[in-house]
């Protein structure tokens, strides 16, 4: 029996077959079969009083909700109870990074006949710096994919040297980060190639963008698995402060130099903003 208080999703999955919701990725969450039960979210007014008689486990939330588990075929009673306003089943929640990529269409594109997976593309990675060790940054040989690393906050002739063109920062390229990889412990790569993003956001960045993935959960693999890598750690010249609009340019200048350099198209991923624009903006 249908209700206006139970959502139409709930009235569709009380109404089908066991096989339905077996084959659905939605009708069964929040069935337990074993038990004939069912999870719900019930939006209510006055108390649970009654409400606590019939049903198995009651949690009331804040705002006038709750979240209950009650027998299927107690259902119907519960919908009659005049302080139930909405009853509603739960949803099955997914990691974003693979939800982003359904919804936004990457999934298609990435398989045959188009198998697109950025090879022989740059992205550009502007934000709090990459964790350079990660398996999703490395080829198949273990070698790494990020073709520069430019670490503003590091200091030009203590660190390391600087970018050409350029009087703040370090540069590590290719061959440095390899060199730190094939070190035997975290703390002497950290030797080699200084460079660390302690925040991790643009470590997570830089794996929605360019993950590889693992061989494991290769569904959560980024946008472009096979591109290459320019990274900068934008600086930030206060210890407690944010980097300014000078680094962001800076860096900017820095990744089209390096596409120009080796004749790559590039994909930049600006990730800092201000009231004046956008904020993680994918151009």
């Amino acid at each position: 029996m249908e209700s206006q208080k139970r959502e139409n999703l709930l009235n569709l999955a009380l109404d089908a077959t066991e096989e339905e919701r077996e084959r659905s990725i939605e009708l069964d969450v929040g069935f337990a079969k074993e038990e004939r039960e069912w999870t719900l979210i019930i939006k209510y007014s006055g108390d649970l009083q009654e409400i606590r008689k019939i049903a198995s486990r009651v949690t009331p939330l804040m705002g006038g909700y709750a979240v209950i588990v009650i027998k299927e075929d107690r259902i119907n009673t519960l919908t009659e109870f005049p302080q139930i306003e909405y009853i509603e089943k739960p949803k099955r929640l997914f990691f974003e990074v693979a939800e982003g990529k359904r919804v936004s269409c990457i999934n298609p594109v990435q398989r045959q006949p188009l198998s697109l997976t950025g090879a022989k593309i740059f992205v550009a990675i502007l934000d709090s710096g990459i964790d350079y060790e990660r398996e999703d940054f490395r080829n198949p040989d273990g070698t790494t994919r990020i073709r520069a690393l430019w670490d503003q906050s590091l200091q030009n002739g203590v660190d390391g040297i600087a970018p050409k063109g350029f009087e703040v920062g370090v540069e590590y390229n290719q061959e440095d980060i390899n060199k730190a990889l094939q070190a035997g412990t975290s703390e002497e790569r950290k030797q080699i190639v200084k460079s660390q993003d302690f925040s991790g956001h643009g470590t997570a960045v830089a794996g929605v963008a360019a993950g590889s993935g693992s061989k494991d959960f290769g569904q959560y693999r980024g946008v472009a698995p096979e591109s290459e890598l320019l990274v900068v750690k934008l600086g930030t010249p206060d210890r407690e402060g944010f980097p300014r609009t000078t680094e962001l340019m800076m860096g900017l200048d820095y990744v089209m130099r390096k596409a120009l350099e080796y004749r790559w198209p590039v994909a930049i991923n600006l990730s800092f903003g201000n009231t004046y624009g956008s904020h993680e903006q994918y151009k």
